[in-house]
């Protein structure tokens, strides 16, 4: 090797230099070529010993994840024992005096089975506190975990009553209530729940910003899941009037496409898990790049004043000798009152979080009321055939007004009480991600599940239902756009729902194609 290396150094001390230099790059080269198959081989069992510590590294970083999710915010106070949080349950809500309802409604269901109409009143009211105490439950929960699984839990358990009168239904071949009442739960979602959380948000701030980004996917997917809706009965008004149209043979190939929408469905809902929990949690949290700043009223707050202006009158009547010494500066009132009031939750953010119940007491909690829904729930839905005989109320409106405002009463009070704390983002995750829950998760399951039992049921839903779902994701869609709410936008999605509301009481329905 040496004798093909020739070496000059007789010139002067600039070509020595660089013949030097020519010498070392020769030798780089040749000792490269010399080693190239070595490093090759090197390259080739590094490579592939790679790929098995790649996958093993992905363990861990699952593992960390997992172990963020489950991290709460704030730090958690000792739990109370066992008769506290026994106490904390009776005390929760006045809704708990309604649950007296719950004994009478069964004794009535069994003593008077002809009362159909009285069965459906009682038990109608016994599941709203029921809701209540599941919604409770949940928050306890969920003051416990990381905010994007508080609100996935939130969205989840807010649903059981949806989905548990939705199997019932399913049992007893009521189909048409199956399909009704999903689509209603994720009316009410959009307009009743989100019109409350922007406008009850909206009374005490000027502007509250949210995740734009989230709120965009969010409404993609609902556009995904209507379209799921609409194609079936695109597909049966295509084949109508064809000269070979065979309302047998097109019955069938519609259950086939529903399962088959069903099955992609799901997989669509158990992607958008994972990226909300795991790849992208970060646009789903309340601090990002992508939310608009939360503003207060400039000046006096018109709700504040108005409020105000209540109380003094009350005041006023109840002791007029009062008025003299009530006579307090309005702008220091309301300037008190206002800045707590928009920055009321920002002093809280560093204190700790005081659990009203154990994590046992509320996993218990959680199975009683269960199963005190499922069997209100089945008398619930044995008692709608009997209430809309007489003709005074369509089965349409019971299926798709009623049936979901008790079912979403969870969530429903969940989400405007964040609201008013500046917590737009989480009421989002709650009402938005409840209705993908219902559209993704809730309705492919029970196609799924009828396709399991041998029942035929559709992604093929009531004309007027799918267009009223379709013009309100739409108008959700175009409300949520900007990243901002404020009163008025909450009041135009909530008389929404009432013109929907007024719709439906009128509409008589149509007769399912399918037969249970």
């Amino acid at each position: 090797m040496a004798s093909d290396l020739p070496v000059q150094m007789d010139r002067s001390s600039d070509d020595g230099r660089f013949s030097t230099e020519r010498i070392i790059r020769r030798h780089t080269a040749t000792d490269n070529r010399i080693r190239l198959p070595q490093e090759l081989s090197l390259g080739r069992r590094k490579s592939t010993s790679d790929i098995g510590r790649e996958k093993m590294a992905f363990l861990p970083t699952l593992r960390r994840a997992a172990t963020l999710m489950f991290t709460p915010d704030k730090t958690i106070a000792k739990p109370p024992n066992t008769w506290r949080s026994i106490r904390a349950i009776i005390f929760s809500s006045w809704f708990n005096v309604l649950l007296v309802f719950i004994p009478i409604s069964w004794a009535i269901n069994f003593a008077l089975p002809d009362q159909q109409s009285l069965i459906f009143v009682l038990t109608f009211l016994a599941i709203i506190p029921l809701a209540k105490l599941l919604a409770f439950a949940t928050d306890e929960l969920s003051i416990r975990v990381g905010q994007t699984l508080a609100g996935l839990l939130n969205a989840t358990l807010g649903n059981a009553v949806e989905l548990i009168v939705s199997i019932i239904a399913l049992i007893k071949c009521e189909l048409t209530v199956v399909q009704s009442s999903l689509v209603g739960s994720i009316l009410s979602n959009l307009l009743l729940v989100l019109g409350m959380c922007f406008f009850a948000g909206g009374m005490r701030f000027s502007e509250q910003g949210f995740g734009q980004s989230a709120v965009q996917l969010n409404s993609s997917l609902l556009t995904i899941s209507v379209i799921a809706v609409l194609l079936p009965g695109a597909f049966h008004m295509a084949l109508q009037g064809q000269p070979a149209y065979s309302e047998l043979s097109t019955d069938y190939n519609i259950l086939k496409t529903s399962h088959g929408v069903a099955i992609i469905l799901l997989f669509i809902y158990g992607s958008y898990l994972v990226f909300q929990l795991f790849s992208h949690k970060a646009i789903y949290q309340d601090s990002g790049p992508d939310i608009q700043q939360t503003k207060g009223y400039e000046g006096q707050n018109p709700w504040l004043q108005l409020r105000l202006y209540r109380r003094k009158k009350a005041k006023l009547a109840q002791s007029p000798s009062l008025a003299c010494n009530d006579e307090v500066a309005p702008n220091a009132t309301v300037s008190g009152e206002g800045s707590d009031l928009e920055h009321g939750s920002a002093s809280m953010e560093d204190t700790e979080v005081e659990p009203d119940m154990s994590v046992p007491v509320s996993l218990g909690l959680l199975v009683v009321v269960t199963v005190l829904v499922a069997v209100t729930a089945e008398f619930l839905v044995d008692s709608i055939n009997g209430l809309t005989a007489s003709g005074a109320i369509g089965k349409e409106f019971v299926a798709v007004i009623l049936l979901p405002i008790v079912g979403n009463a969870a969530e429903h009070v969940t989400a405007v009480t964040v609201s008013v704390k500046d917590k737009l983002t989480l009421s989002l995750g709650v009402a938005v991600g409840s209705s993908i829950q219902i559209a993704l998760f809730v309705i492919p399951f029970i196609v799924t599940l009828a396709w399991i039992m041998g029942k035929k049921l559709t992604l093929l839903f009531d004309p007027l239902e799918s267009i009223v779902l379709f013009l309100s994701v739409i108008t959700v869609n175009y409300v949520v756009q900007d990243g901002k709410s404020n009163w008025l936008e909450g009041m135009i999605l909530m008389c929404l729902y009432l013109i929907v509301a007024v719709t439906f009481w009128f509409y008589p329905g149509t007769s399912g194609i399918f037969a249970c």
